[in-house]
C-alpha cells in the first residue's frame, strides 16, 4: 500500500476514536499530543483528501521577483519579442533591472514569456548509394584488440576489409599499425578477394594517409602508393565520421560479439590462427542484407546470375 495512503488511513482512525470517545483517550492510545488531533480534526471533512499533507514549499520569498519587475519583463517582451535571451537581458538592464540572466530566464519561463530560442537543425544523412557489384568499393580500417584477450599488457592490431557489396570480409594481425603494416595487409587484400577492386575507403590516420599531417608536403605512404600502383581510387571518410565506414564498423561489434568476447590468445600466432577461422565463419554467416544469405553465397548467387545473362545474350 502507497505510505501516504497508509497515514491518511491512520489519521482518518485517530479522529473516528477522538469523535466516538474522547481526545484526550486518543491521544493516550495513539500516543499522539491533543493539538495533533485538534489540528486534523478540524481540516477532516469526511474525505481521505482531506487528510493529505499539504505543499511546505513557501508561497514567497525575499529575494523574489516584483510585481512592478515582472510587469517590466512583460512590458518589454511586448515590444521586443524577436530578441535572444541576453540581448533582451541587456535591455532591460538599461531600464534599471538588477537581476541576473539565469533568474530572468526563470521567471520568463515561470510566466510562460516566449523565449524565441533558435531550433537545432536536425541532422540529415546524406543518401548511402548502393554498390551495384563487387569490388566496386572497399571499407577498410584498424581495431585494437581488446587488452583482456591478452597477456602481460600486450598490443596487437586488427586490420579489416570488407566489400560493400557481397559483404566478403578480410581480417589480419599486426603488431603495430604503421603504414608498413597496412600496406602489407592491402597487398593480402588484393590477392585474397576473387575480384578486381575499383576503389578503397579508409579513415584518416596515420597507417592510410598522412594528408592531414602538420607537414607542408606530405609524402603518399606506402599504402597510398600501392594503392596508386594498381589503379585503384582511395576515398577518404570526413574526419571524426566513422559513421561514413559504417559496415566495417559494424563488423568490428560483431567481432566483440562473436569472437572477442569468448576467446584469450597467448601471442600473435594463436591470433592469427583463431582469427582464421574465425574469418571462415563469419563469410559463411547467414544476413540479413542478403535475405539470409552468407556473403559467400551471396557472391555465388551473384557470379551464376552473371554468367546466366552473359550466356543467354550471346
Amino acid at each position: 500500500m502507497n505510505t501516504d495512503l497508509q497515514i491518511m488511513k491512520y489519521r482518518e482512525s485517530l479522529i473516528k476514536f477522538a469523535k466516538r470517545y474522547t481526545v484526550t483517550q486518543a491521544a493516550r492510545r495513539y500516543k499522539v499530543n491533543r493539538q495533533y488531533i485538534y489540528r486534523w480534526m478540524k481540516r477532516y471533512d469526511g474525505t481521505l483528501k482531506s487528510l493529505q499533507d499539504k505543499s511546505r514549499r513557501p508561497h514567497s520569498h525575499p529575494n523574489a521577483h516584483t510585481l512592478s519587475e515582472i510587469k517590466l519583463i512583460k512590458d518589454m517582451r511586448r515590444r521586443n519579442p524577436k530578441d535572444g535571451l541576453v540581448i533582451f537581458w541587456v535591455k532591460l538592464r538599461q531600464r534599471g533591472y538588477r537581476r541576473h540572466v539565469s533568474s530572468l530566464y526563470r521567471v520568463m519561463k515561470r510566466f510562460d514569456i516566449q523565449l524565441n530560442q533558435k531550433k537545432k537543425r536536425k541532422y540529415k544523412p546524406k543518401k548511402y548509394v548502393q554498390m551495384t557489384y563487387p569490388g566496386e568499393r572497399l571499407q577498410i580500417d584498424t581495431k585494437d584488440v581488446p587488452s583482456k584477450c591478452l597477456p602481460n599488457g600486450q598490443k596487437l592490431y586488427q586490420f579489416t576489409a570488407i566489400d560493400e557489396f557481397t559483404r566478403l570480409r578480410y581480417i589480419y594481425f599486426y603488431e603495430d599499425k604503421s603504414s608498413y603494416s597496412a600496406n602489407k595487409f592491402l597487398n593480402r587484400v588484393l590477392d585474397y578477394f576473387p575480384f578486381p577492386i575499383k576503389e578503397v575507403r579508409t579513415d584518416n590516420g596515420p597507417e592510410y594517409t598522412k594528408r592531414l599531417s602538420n607537414t607542408l608536403d606530405p609524402k603518399p605512404t606506402l599504402f597510398e602508393q600501392t594503392l596508386a600502383k594498381h589503379g585503384i581510387n582511395h576515398d577518404y571518410i570526413k574526419p571524426y565520421t566513422p559513421r561514413h565506414n559504417g559496415k566495417v564498423e559494424r563488423s568490428h561489434r560483431k567481432d566483440n560479439e562473436r569472437f572477442y568476447e569468448t576467446h584469450n590468445f597467448i601471442d600473435l600466432k594463436d591470433l592469427r590462427g583463431e582469427g582464421k577461422k574465425y574469418l571462415r565463419s563469419y563469410n559463411n554467416f547467414p544476413m540479413s542484407p542478403h535475405n539470409w544469405l552468407s556473403p559467400k553465397e551471396f557472391y555465388g548467387k551473384y557470379l551464376a546470375k552473371c554468367i546466366l545473362t552473359y550466356c543467354i545474350f550471346k
